[in-house]
């Protein structure tokens, strides 16, 4: 009887697990891989190979989803349960404590299980591949190199007609120079003599001196005009800072999303500068001997924010909200601050004039695709216009969205 009764949990228990899977659709996926890279990625992999905590491959079969759900609601409060599990965790990892996310639903949390059960999954062949034969890859297409040939010897047909054009330049010029011209009384006059004469008349000549002070009046004009609009601008700004903190590693190499440190990033006016405590989420662990992270620890003795030199800083006339762009405008960090993935030393790549920012809204379409708010204007917009809905349409350009 007991055989039986527990074999039908078993049953039940693999129908239901076959029902959830079944019911996880794309958009569970999707959400699942954007909240784990946002907050996951830094610390955990979905594969079963060890980060700065667990890997996290078959985590739904090593723990029940509400087991899950109480631990990233709050891991300090079940270790303190004495829970067997979490405790030999907390121990294993050095006692590394894992940052709470009391904010997330449960269901968003099984969209995360759901992206890394999906990650886990093996790749499904291609629907409708032909196989090749004899098991090979076929073989890529051959690119023709024709063009590039012509190109360069229209390039190199160029360059000969210039050098034989400077050739016949310096030829006439030296025979100009050995001639000698005759005057009327018979005196002979040299080329540099009668060059420097000629010189002598165009410099006394009115319309000559007219001009060249106009083109000076100009030059310095425009040297002006450039030097007062340049007032103000970082373009180029690459401060030292305290702590030698390299983006290329974190956020190019370790992929660390910039929302697990600059925490408004999606949901604030400010990116904000990232606290100690965030470092110590990983640093707690890893390379702890080193002595830029040796700083960050004896900020955190002493009690002492960590004084990083801000690198782009907008007038106070000036409003800016981050989240009204990359949240519901979509954009990436990189249309603003340039490659970061890519600098060791973060600088101001754009220049964040007022010009700079009402080309971006003369040319960037609306981010409305699943977004209600925007279906009616939408719909009045394209009534009279073909062109897509730009954010000067919405009063992208009006001084009172930008300046109080």
């Amino acid at each position: 009887m007991i055989i039986m009764k527990r074999l039908k949990n078993i049953i039940l228990s693999a129908l239901f697990t076959a029902f959830a899977f079944t019911s996880v659709n794309a958009q569970d996926v999707a959400e699942g891989e954007q909240i784990f890279k946002n907050n996951c990625g830094a610390c955990h992999n979905t594969s079963d190979e060890a980060l700065v905590g667990p890997g996290l491959k078959g985590i739904q079969q090593r723990r029940s989803v509400d087991w899950i759900v109480k631990w990233v609601h709050n891991p300090q409060a079940v270790i303190a349960s004495g829970d067997k599990y979490a405790v030999e965790l907390y121990n294993k990892y050095n006692k590394a404590q894992m940052t709470a996310y009391p904010n997330y639903t449960e269901g968003q949390i099984k969209s995360v299980l759901a992206y890394i059960d999906a990650q886990a999954a093996p790749p499904a062949a291609a629907a409708g591949a032909a196989p090749v034969a004899g098991g090979s890859a076929a073989p890529a297409g051959e690119t023709n190199g024709g063009m590039m040939q012509y190109i360069l010897l229209g390039l190199l047909g160029v360059m000969v007609l210039v050098l034989v054009a400077l050739l016949s330049i310096v030829t006439s010029l030296s025979k100009l120079a050995n001639s000698d011209a005759v005057t009327e009384s018979g005196e002979k006059v040299s080329f540099l003599t009668k060059l420097a004469d000629s010189g002598k008349k165009i410099a006394g000549n009115g319309a000559f001196k007219t001009g060249a002070a106009l083109l000076v009046t100009l030059l310095i004009g425009k040297a002006t005009i450039d030097a007062a609009y340049g007032i103000g601008m970082h373009q180029g700004y690459a401060p030292k800072q305290p702590i030698a903190f390299s983006h290329k590693l974190h956020a190019g190499e370790y992929q660390i999303n910039c929302n697990y440190c600059h925490t408004g990033v999606y949901r604030g006016k400010g990116a904000n500068v990232p606290s100690a405590n965030i470092c110590m989420n990983c640093h707690n662990v890893i390379k702890r001997e080193s002595p830029e992270i040796q700083k960050v620890y004896k900020a955190i003795e002493k009690d002492e924010p960590i004084e990083w030199v801000r690198v782009h800083n907008l007038p106070d006339l000036a409003y800016f909200n981050h989240a009204q762009h990359t949240n519901v405008g979509g954009l990436e960090c990189k249309s603003c601050h340039g490659e970061i993935e890519k600098m060791e030393v973060v600088e101001q790549r754009s220049s964040l004039t007022m010009g700079w920012c009402i080309d971006c809204h003369r040319k960037t379409n609306v981010n409305s695709e699943g977004n209600a708010y925007y279906d009616k204007l939408v719909e009045v917009h394209n009534k009279d216009n073909r062109e897509p809905l730009k954010v000067q349409n919405i009063g992208g350009l009006e001084c009172s969205k930008c300046h109080y």
